[in-house]
């Protein structure tokens, strides 16, 4: 008998979970306990609780922190009551949310809270952005974010950081997502976004109360599969503004290099932005940025020149497929007309995929200057990195080769 496989993802599980969980840390008398209740949701009159977790069968439960203050060294947890993700508002669900759209959905405002200065939108697809903007407008930035690799922002989730509009949600409607996730929502957004029913809509109350959780950190559990725990601190970067960058300089050999020239303000903007946004992509990673908008990322690879080719890659086909929507309304996979598809590669390949004079940004150092030269190819003219390696000598050498500059941050950005 044939099986229908389009069930597997209707079926909504009742998990086994336990209403409450504790999590205590021992040091001899000394005892500090978290206590976490579960999360749940009425829809449609009855009491949900996450869908399923990063699969179906998989079951899986949303906790949050009730009570209890952890203190280890000079670090402590967030205080109990400043919730966020663990106690979204749901405005319109469809489906409930699973696993994966929680934790896009923290992973989007992880990177958000870093901008709240000038509108921001940033799309992220199985817990990696695939687009981030900023602009003067949130239909600007959303257009940005959404362009810049409209094919993986399918089924994304969207996190914008002012009240949805009317012209940014018809924007957001004619596409495919499953998650949106925005500080409120203008009068009559809600009916636009409806036209999408399965659209998970989830308001966040106030931006101040997302900026208020820049510096903080949690406890980051990962699970082994002999049930061990690995537990570490939260990852925060430290740098937020330019000052707090290092222009690039070594010394090797008993001679100094420094980069020739300082970055220009522009190039500072496009830096910072595409650091802070680096800090909610997998490693190892390497993307490119320009005009505070994401040109190409790459995510999770094992070597950092493969990944710098990958991002450098990512940005000439996802600008082809951006021609090519803009000006037929079809994919670029999906153009046949071989002139057409002739001339859009070559604009593509004119402006070397919209990376010349664009940021180069990396979670850890370059031990070689092979990978900084895979984006100096490409008209890379600022590169921010943590520095630190034994051969930083060679990237700034490849930098001055280039006419670019180059920052440290002093702190590597690792994700996994």
């Amino acid at each position: 008998m044939s099986k229908d496989l389009k069930e597997m993802y209707k079926t909504i599980m009742d998990d086994s979970f336990t209403p409450g969980m504790e999590i205590a840390f021992v040091d001899g008398d000394k005892r500090q306990t978290l206590f976490y209740e579960k999360v749940s949701w009425v829809i449609d009159g009855v009491n949900k609780g996450l869908r399923y977790g990063e699969n179906p069968g998989q079951e899986a439960a949303l906790y949050r922190l009730v009570n209890g203050n952890l203190a280890l060294g000079d670090a402590r947890t967030i205080a109990p009551g400043k919730y966020l993700v663990s106690d979204i508002e749901l405005l319109q669900s469809g489906k409930h949310p699973g696993k994966t759209n929680l934790t896009d959905a923290d992973n989007s405002l992880n990177i958000l809270r870093y901008f709240t200065d000038t509108p921001c939108a940033v799309i992220v697809k199985h817990n990696n952005p695939c687009g981030a903007a900023r602009a003067k407008s949130l239909e600007q930035a959303y257009h940005k974010a959404y362009m810049a690799d409209r094919v993986a922002a399918f089924g994304g989730c969207i996190a914008l950081n002012r009240a949805v509009d009317k012209v940014t949600a018809e924007a957001i409607a004619d596409q495919y997502a499953e998650v949106v996730v925005a500080p409120d929502f203008e009068d009559g957004v809600i009916d636009i976004l409806g036209r999408r029913k399965n659209l998970r809509v989830i308001r966040i109350n106030a931006i101040e109360r997302l900026q208020g959780f820049i510096g903080d950190r949690v406890v980051d559990f990962k699970s082994l599969m002999d049930g061990g725990l690995v537990a570490q601190w939260s990852f925060v970067p430290e740098t937020l503004k330019k000052e707090g960058l290092i222009l690039a300089s070594t010394e090797y050999k008993g001679e100094t290099f420094t980069v020739d020239r300082e970055p220009t303000e522009q190039e500072y903007e496009d830096m910072l932005f595409g650091w802070l946004v680096e800090s909610g992509i997998t490693s190892n990673s390497v993307i490119y940025v320009k005009d505070n908008c994401t040109v190409g990322i790459g995510t999770g690879e094992q070597d950092r020149v493969g990944v710098a080719e990958i991002a450098v890659d990512k940005a000439y086909r996802k600008l082809a497929d951006r021609y090519c929507f803009e000006e037929n309304q079809i994919s670029f996979a999906d153009l046949t007309d071989p002139d057409k598809r002739a001339d859009i590669e070559s604009r593509v390949a004119e402006v070397k995929g919209g990376l010349i004079g664009s940021a180069m940004v990396s979670d850890a150092f370059f031990p070689f200057r092979d990978g900084i030269d895979v984006g100096l190819r490409q008209g890379v003219k600022a590169v921010i990195q943590p520095g630190g390696s034994l051969n930083d000598f060679q990237s700034i050498q490849a930098c001055n080769e280039n006419g670019a500059t180059m920052v440290y941050t002093g702190q590597r950005s690792f994700k996994h």
